[in-house]
């Protein structure tokens, strides 16, 4: 009496999904936290985190709108940035993500996601956004500085390129790790009695911190020059507030020069503007009019 065949051997399992595979550290960190929602909510714990460094004899003013997070899926970072900062249009408008990669694919500023080229995102801003999108360059001080905070204070949003360090703060690689960020709010460091505390409300954690609680005070700027600033920024590797000096992020800004050499030779495309990333990105950044429609062409 012959015996039975063995059993098959179990099927091998199925192999990991390529996307869990290649799952980033900063995916999986971001998988398990959710983000802070409110306009100063984060602000105020970054500040209470770090209050230290910050100095007493000022009279710190706080401004932001909230912009939600989206954790970047490859090198999306400009595109994710966007996104975020498209959720400010005033009308608001419904603009998914997939919208914004296909269009930016598409009109050929892009292949894999990235954006090397400042003017392009301002051309993809205005498209998507149907809004006014204003492209700074000469770098991010003086007059562009000026800019930057009044457009921050009225509650619109920056589109910023700089060099993100491991921590993802602004650092200065040459361009190696360009990166984008969107800028929401802006915090001021004012001599004593600069503004009026009738237009402003006191945080009840921090004596020395004031909120901007009237949407029609002129900003400060107009009228004095702040001892130090801060902008309140989000990028798509964290679903977190980062809270950055505008002089160390003009500083990361003016010095993108070039693309990782591995990156460059691996073997991937990359859209690059004539001139490579120093022509595309150093000294530049998009204000996007939120409120302000684009202007069709007669």
């Amino acid at each position: 009496m012959s015996l039975p065949p063995p059993p098959p051997p179990a099927p091998c399992p199925p192999p990991p999904a390529a996307s869990a595979a290649k799952k980033k550290l900063y995916q999986t960190i971001a998988s398990s936290r959710s983000p802070v929602e409110g306009d100063h909510t984060e602000a105020c714990l970054l500040l209470r985190q770090r209050e230290s460094c910050f100095r007493q004899d000022l009279q710190w003013l706080l401004v932001n709108t909230y912009v939600p997070s989206l954790i970047q899926d490859g090198p999306q970072c400009g595109l994710v940035a966007l996104w975020m900062a498209a959720h400010l249009r005033q009308p608001p408008l419904n603009v998914d993500m997939e919208t914004v990669v296909q269009t930016a694919v598409r009109r050929g500023y892009t292949s894999q996601g990235e954006m090397f080229s400042a003017c392009d995102m301002a051309l993809l801003a205005e498209e998507l956004c149907v809004c006014k999108a204003e492209l700074l360059s000469g770098g991010l001080s003086g007059r562009n500085s000026a800019a930057i905070i009044k457009h921050l204070w009225s509650g619109q949003p920056v589109l910023i390129p700089y060099d993100e360090d491991f921590n993802h703060e602004p650092c200065q690689r040459n361009g190696h790790r360009a990166h984008w960020a969107v800028a929401s709010g802006v915090l001021l460091g004012l001599d004593q009695g600069t503004v009026n505390n009738v237009h402003v409300q006191p945080d009840p954690t921090l004596a020395w911190l004031y909120l901007a609680n009237d949407s029609h005070l002129p900003c400060p700027t107009n009228t004095t020059s702040p001892a130090e600033v801060y902008i309140l920024s989000k990028q798509g590797k964290s679903l977190r507030y980062q809270l950055w000096s505008l002089d160390r992020i003009a500083q990361s800004n003016g010095q993108l020069r070039m693309m990782d050499p591995l990156r460059a030779n691996d073997g991937t495309q990359y859209v690059v503007p004539e001139g490579g990333v120093e022509a595309g990105l150093a000294g530049q950044a998009v204000l996007l009019h939120t409120r302000t429609q684009k202007q069709e062409p007669k």
